[in-house]
């Protein structure tokens, strides 16, 4: 149950619905919108190569990450501010607003600085001191919901940067960990569809992370839309066998281009828009269709 806590987070009879404005892209508003690209950014070929690829199928924003929480000390954890380099140079290349992870206070100025959205992930939902620094620009902010957060305490966390003076928050559902073994986490589409019932701040979904089964991702990127989201986030990689960081999980480009052609008709049904780009030659080539 909503408490008073949320007062800044929580809908309202007098609160209009929230959008959004991350470079132009509108996240709330009437067309659902889809930010796509690798789970870190590895070199210039390959961010250069996926953002082509994607905003070529119709994405509107490219994700990828610079600095990566990692579980193992030894993973791949990120190029840094090269990573954010290459990101702006993508975003110069494609004209894709950018979102990417900022994990320390220290580090909001400089990922601001390459960055149109700022990502609190998953671990960092709960980061209090985090979460006041980005509340302390204007910068947009993605809060992605904690594997173990509850609802309230993912719309408080929202509260914690709406209360510093930012009201550029779009919530994210990326799963919480459950019982079940088979899948990384388990998409909780109904805590997605309550938050929007609850709050009047955007909700998008995350099904890589969602299920972190490249099969899934499709069908629960759809789900994700049928249930109310305001857009979708996920992993794509022109060649995610080769990916340093959740290759299991990850869509390569044709895969991503079937998936916005599907996306785009459950959009429709539900009254909504996608507005994919003409056929052109390229898209044909990624999604398999005729040109």
């Amino acid at each position: 149950m909503i408490t008073l806590d949320c007062k800044l987070a929580a809908r309202t009879p007098e609160r209009q619905r929230t959008t959004v404005d991350v470079g132009g892209v509108r996240i709330g508003a009437e067309e659902i919108v889809v930010i796509a690209g690798p789970c870190s950014v590895e070199n210039e070929e390959q961010i250069l190569a996926t953002a082509q690829h994607v905003r070529a199928a119709g994405a509107h924003m490219l994700r990828g990450g610079a600095y990566k929480p990692r579980t193992s000390p030894y993973a791949f954890r990120g190029l840094g501010e090269e990573g954010l380099q290459l990101l702006a140079k993508a975003r110069e290349a494609t004209d894709l607003p950018v979102v990417t992870e900022v994990m320390t206070p220290a580090d909001v100025g400089l990922v601001a600085e390459y960055a149109d959205m700022l990502q609190i992930g998953a671990r960092n939902m709960q980061n209090f001191h985090l979460l006041e620094a980005v509340g302390r620009i204007q910068k947009p902010v993605l809060l992605k919901r904690g594997m173990s957060g509850t609802i309230q305490e993912w719309l408080l966390a929202a509260e914690y940067i709406l209360n510093c003076g930012n009201p550029n928050v779009v919530l994210c559902e990326r799963g919480i960990r459950t019982f079940e073994p088979s899948l990384r986490n388990t998409l909780d589409l109904g805590a997605l569809a309550f938050a929007k019932e609850l709050s009047h701040l955007p909700v998008i979904a995350d099904p890589s992370h969602g299920v972190g089964r490249r099969s899934l991702v499709g069908p629960l990127a759809l789900a994700s839309l049928a249930a109310g989201a305001d857009g979708l986030i996920l992993e794509v990689h022109p060649h995610p066998e080769r990916s340093v960081s959740d290759s299991q999980q990850t869509v390569d480009c044709a895969e991503f281009a079937d998936i916005m052609l599907r996306a785009d008709a459950v959009a429709s049904a539900v009254g909504r828009r996608l507005h994919l780009p003409a056929i052109t030659p390229a898209y044909a080539e990624a999604a398999d269709v005729p040109a």
